[in-house]
């Protein structure tokens, strides 16, 4: 034994003289030091306890009543108290204002703020935005708070240095370190997705704690992992935090977020769709699949068929990035939209409405069969319960999409209705099938379907054996 202790400290005094060229910090490395003592007062333990009821059975008696009586016999529901810990930064100090995220306080009945300095005070939820998974609270009596100021998000950049706080698996008041990994990733957490990525270790606990950059501030709310253990793999999100700013201040001033609105069905332009609008292989931008009536679009002229190309004089070129920044557009504010349209550039303004209208209702029927063989599709008329479905629109049902067709190739699905083929209004099959009549051989065409309460446009190519 002791010639283990011996070989061990032989060891370390190898190592100590390697550790102490470190100790003075070299150029270029930073130390953090200073900067996780600015940041640890302003960050914030959040104990969260929810009221759930649940029905308590017991499955031998269940089973064995169940025999003679209609309905299983369970014992009375028995409540109980669910507790969670998460993490959070307050951002106004005198307000007593805390930044977190939605899935830490939903649902919450209680709520209990510890301060790094182990005050302990109740939280209530002033507002909760569960499309960006933000919510603030409120710390009830408490004075003498530090709190941290919002940063750039935007200035953020690939390869800089952050720090995340919060209380991972409860271990308050814990620092980690990373790098900035990405910026802009979509993780199909909603229509909002804009994260941050780091290899900052983030783990179950973090969730509402602060991404902060080397000067203090605030560049992002921790929110998620992409993990296979359950831990900490390098993988961490972050919600910008210019969108959670925006999203902070109207949760304090209103309680809820109203968002911007525009009125049109959206999908995003890929290269064979590029090249059937007149556009190059390449061409970035947003195809209008459809504009809803009494929109702000349809009063601006915005048309099915148009892709928007630029909002603000700024390029858009994703779904996600238009939803975006219309979202975040005030109602009542104006943009200007840059469109491409008929094979011209175009600026249309448009005054931006409210998310929460909605589309009127109507309803049309036909009583006509047809087929297209050059597509591998058959189509019918809309009976009386499709009229209802697709209320206030004309086109024809597909009853059947051949396998390995250019129909199918194209994603037409059985059920969808077809509103037009090549920029034309299909009003029934017949005249479905005039307009497939016309196609050629390894010729191309637009189809706009509808689909789940949407529109869709899908690019078909004729084979050569026709």
């Amino acid at each position: 034994m002791p010639r283990c202790h011996c070989l061990a400290f032989a060891a370390l005094l190898v190592v100590l003289p390697a550790l102490s060229v470190f100790a003075d910090k070299p150029a270029g490395l930073p130390g953090f030091r200073d900067l996780a003592r600015k940041v640890r007062p302003a960050v914030v333990n959040l104990s969260v306890v929810k009221n759930v009821t649940m029905g308590v059975t017991d499955p031998f008696m269940d089973q064995f009543l169940g025999r003679f009586f209609r309905q299983p016999q369970g014992k009375p529901e028995e409540p109980f108290k669910q507790h969670s810990l998460g993490s959070g930064v307050i951002v106004d100090a005198m307000g007593g204002y805390v930044l977190t995220n939605n899935h830490v306080v939903e649902g919450a009945d209680a709520i209990t703020v510890k301060l790094a300095d182990k005050r302990e005070f109740p939280g209530v939820v002033v507002g909760r935005d569960p499309k960006t998974d933000l919510a603030v609270v409120k710390i009830k009596g408490a004075s003498d708070l530090s709190a941290l100021a919002f940063g750039d998000s935007d200035g953020v950049e690939v390869g800089d240095w952050v720090l995340a706080v919060g209380s991972p698996f409860g271990l308050e008041q814990t620092v980690s370190h990373g790098i900035i990994s990405a910026q802009g990733r979509v993780i199909g957490d909603g229509p909002y997705d804009d994260f941050l990525q780091t290899d900052a270790p983030i783990n179950p606990g973090n969730s509402g704690g602060p991404l902060v950059d080397l000067n203090g501030t605030i560049i992002g709310i921790n929110t998620a992992i992409s993990t296979q253990s359950g831990g900490s793999e390098g993988v961490g999100f972050a919600i910008p935090s210019n969108l959670a700013r925006d999203i902070y201040r109207q949760l304090v001033s209103q309680g809820k977020v109203v968002r911007g609105w525009l009125g049109i069905s959206i999908q995003d332009l890929d290269p064979s769709l590029a090249l059937r609008f007149g556009m190059s292989k390449d061409a970035k931008g947003v195809l209008v699949a459809d504009v809803l009536d009494q929109g702000p679009a349809k009063t601006a002229g915005l048309r099915s068929g148009d892709v928007i190309t630029g909002l603000d004089g700024k390029a858009v070129n994703t779904t996600q990035e238009l939803q975006r920044r219309v979202a975040m557009t005030p109602l009542g504010g104006k943009i200007v939209l840059s469109v491409w349209r008929n094979t011209q550039n175009t600026s249309i303004p448009v005054k931006v409405g409210a998310m929460d209208q909605s589309e009127p209702e109507g309803a049309q029927d036909s009583d006509q069969s047809s087929a297209a063989p050059k597509l591998g599709l058959e189509v019918r008329s809309m009976n009386a319960e499709e009229s209802v479905r697709f209320a206030g629109e004309r086109g024809v049902v597909v009853a059947k999409v051949d396998p390995a067709s250019p129909a199918e190739d194209a994603g037409i699905e059985v059920g969808d209705l077809i509103l037009e083929v090549g920029r034309s209004q299909v009003a029934n099959p017949a005249e479905m099938a005039r307009l497939i009549g016309h196609l050629k051989a390894e010729e191309g065409v637009v189809i706009r379907v509808r689909r789940d309460g949407r529109s869709l446009y899908l690019s078909l190519q004729v084979p050569a054996n026709q």
